[in-house]
């Protein structure tokens, strides 16, 4: 990479902490004097992360609080939000977008590469879905449908604005292609693999099952609490999001919904646990690769990135659908195949997608496009 390089950052939302925050937050420690540019910044939801470092909002953050933790109200505002940030003085801006901030506009000299997590689920393959959770009152249904094509006409535009496109699966190439008619280069996101590895057993029971996820309707938690309220297994389930309380009122004595926990807590947790489930459509999972390093073996639906992940039969196993009765036959299945897994060939399947791996192939990559430049 050239050298004096000014490099901004640029993330959709700093709000709630997941895998694309974790994303995120490596590109942050590759490039630490770079600026942050996001939409909503919580600084009480980042519990710390993030602190000394330069973080600039947009016009977003001037809203009341009770609507910025609502932000599908300020859906009409949101491609309008990216648009704004000066980002003249830098060379080069990354961008971490599952949404919008690949829409950022950059001068004619300034290499813009945008991370993309996700092609907007909502507008996309997921939009029939979420038209049907708005209501069904036609005055809303038809608001809610003219938003939907206003955004994804957008988003359209918005995909062809960054120099270079970076995907975080097979998977999330293939979705790029098909709706932003745009090539992408693969790059795995980086999991903290080595932590995993040198952590001692839990002091925690070991005989139970696992999840660690927002607790948001398509990660589809509810259908393994169901899952395992009919099986009568032990479940914990870690994370925090607006299906929490909902998740609560339907678990049964076996399955404890423990919310947002730390990660030197989640760490124990991880080297307890006795297998992993994952039952959302996502476009990768950090958190089944970061149950991987501590040798627990994964079920999970057979759809999405987790694929690229996943070897059925050596890693753990797959179920067809996100249904309670799918889950259960993944988990009995896994439950027969116990014993032919082994935990040092699970722990080196993890480490493929290593931070330190992701930190070298993006920075191998960042430096061909800016000699090119």
């Amino acid at each position: 990479m050239k050298k004096d390089l000014k490099v901004a950052l640029v993330h959709d939302f700093l709000v709630d902490f997941g895998g694309a925050e974790r994303v995120f937050e490596v590109l942050c420690e590759m490039f630490p004097e770079a600026p942050i540019y996001t939409l909503l910044y919580d600084e009480k939801k980042m519990r710390g992360r993030f602190a000394g470092k330069t973080i600039h909002t947009s016009f977003l953050q001037k809203f009341p609080a009770f609507l910025r933790r609502r932000k599908k109200w300020l859906l009409p505002l949101m491609p309008v939000a990216p648009e704004v940030f000066d980002l003249r003085d830098f060379d080069l801006v990354l961008s971490s977008s599952g949404a919008w901030s690949k829409g950022i506009v950059t001068r004619l000299n300034t290499t813009h590469i945008s991370y993309i997590h996700s092609p907007m689920r909502f507008v996309w393959d997921a939009n029939g879905e979420y038209l049907e959770q708005q209501g069904k009152g036609a005055i809303i249904g038809i608001c809610a449908r003219w938003l939907m094509n206003y955004i994804r006409v957008w988003d359209k535009v918005a995909a062809d604005r960054p120099d270079f496109l970076v995907a975080n699966s097979e998977y999330t190439r293939k979705r790029i292609k098909k709706y932003y008619g745009r090539e992408s280069t693969v790059i795995y996101p980086p999991v903290d693999i080595e932590s995993g590895i040198r952590s001692q057993k839990s002091e925690t029971d070991p005989g139970y099952f696992l999840v660690v996820s927002r607790l948001s309707p398509y990660k589809k938690v509810d259908a393994v609490v169901e899952a395992f309220n009919r099986l009568g297994l032990p479940l914990v389930v870690i994370g925090e999001g607006q299906q929490e309380d909902y998740l609560r009122s339907i678990a049964k004595e076996n399955v404890k919904i423990l919310g947002y926990r730390p990660d030197k807590e989640i760490a124990g947790y991880y080297a307890g646990a006795r297998a992993f489930v994952f039952a959302g459509v996502d476009d990768f999972g950090m958190a089944p690769v970061e149950a991987m390093s501590y040798g627990a073996p994964v079920v999970a639906l057979r759809r999405g990135g987790i694929k690229e992940v996943v070897v059925e039969g050596e890693t753990g196993e797959f179920f067809d659908d996100a249904t309670p009765e799918s889950v259960a036959d993944g988990v009995r299945r896994l439950i027969g195949n116990e014993g032919t897994y082994d935990k040092q060939v699970i722990i080196g399947r993890a480490k493929e997608f290593s931070k330190e791996i992701f930190m070298a192939k993006m920075q191998e990559y960042i430096n061909k496009i800016t000699n090119l430049q």
